[in-house]
């Protein structure tokens, strides 16, 4: 359990759970109580922080699959690669750059200016919603919201892509059913809670630009926030 795909699990475990408990919990009570608001200052924070544990999923989901190919393609070294000052170093890493990333937005969320009594057509406060709302000029928070996203994004699936890629041809070299199988057991678990987080996030996306409904976005929202989290444990465990 000292080893390094339990350390980043660990992580990954503790980032989920944070994740769902951001956005759960309020809406559960919105769900069961008539009344449903949230303060201007409990709105802020419901952001920042669903922002730092999203990027955290991504960020954790490329480093686990730099370890997963290490352990595959060069076995004799993984003890010697991926050594503890190597893993720490990339989990910190990652909350320092959610962390900012977060902060950033935060910092220029709250230069904008409010109407009273708006209200979110979602489940939690949400960025880009929380943007249509204002009365100020966005431009700036949108640019930096689609250069952060897409850095925050694209990075780690490229990251993931380029590391299975080396994993896939590595197996092919060497063609066998051991180690197809080995293969399969090591990488699995990653490869279903990859497709279950990025597929979930393509398809808000994908939604979001082909209408301007809020229900097939709210749906793919829970998916990522609430369903994914809860299915984590489940498939690792598995």
């Amino acid at each position: 359990f000292h080893s390094p795909m339990y350390f980043f699990l660990s992580h990954l475990a503790f980032t989920d759970v944070s994740f769902a408990s951001v956005t759960v919990p309020k809406m559960l009570r919105d769900m069961y109580y008539k009344d449903k608001f949230i303060p201007y200052a409990g709105c802020i924070l419901q952001m920042y922080f669903s922002i730092v544990f999203g990027c955290l999923d991504s960020l954790l989901l490329a480093v686990m699959a730099y370890d997963r190919y290490v352990a595959i393609c060069h076995p004799v070294r993984y003890t010697t690669i991926m050594r503890e000052g190597l893993c720490v170093l990339l989990v910190a890493g990652s909350w320092f750059v959610c962390c900012g990333n977060s902060l950033l937005h935060t910092f220029l969320l709250a230069q904008l200016s409010f109407c009273t009594d708006d209200i979110i057509p979602h489940f939690f406060c949400d960025l880009p919603l929380l943007l249509k709302l204002s009365c100020s000029d966005t431009s700036v928070n949108e640019l930096v919201m689609l250069t952060a996203g897409a850095v925050l994004a694209i990075i780690p699936l490229s990251g993931i892509m380029v590391s299975y890629g080396r994993i896939g041809a590595s197996i092919l070299r060497v063609p066998s059913i051991t180690g197809l199988r080995k293969a399969l057991s090591t990488c699995g678990s990653h490869l279903c809670v990859v497709s279950l987080f990025y597929g979930t996030i393509i398809a808000l996306y994908f939604f979001s630009s082909l209408s301007d409904s809020n229900d097939n976005a709210m749906i793919s929202s829970l998916m990522y926030t609430a369903v994914t989290p809860m299915l984590n444990p489940f498939i690792y465990t598995l």
